[in-house]
């Protein structure tokens, strides 16, 4: 399995509530379909590691920007 992200207190939370409703279905029976929640549960653990993804690239294409703008206020 992938490495967790780092969650955002939204999404914390928001995991947080569907464990807690899992567990209640839980107690109900056996029986009791989760696939529904199991699926947001993914669906917000996917978004979150999309989310970092899309930050480092940010971070990264930041981070060329500053070195070619030090790169060329050095020639002059």
């Amino acid at each position: 399995m992938a490495k967790d992200p780092k969650f955002t207190a939204g999404e914390t939370a928001k995991l947080t509530w569907l464990v807690a409703r899992m567990a209640k279905r839980g107690i109900a029976g056996e029986n009791v379909y989760q696939g529904d929640l199991e699926r947001k549960f993914e669906r917000i653990i996917d978004g979150a590691r999309e989310r970092e993804e899309r930050q480092a690239a940010e971070a990264a294409e930041a981070e060329k920007a500053a070195r070619k703008a030090k790169a060329k206020a050095a020639r002059k």
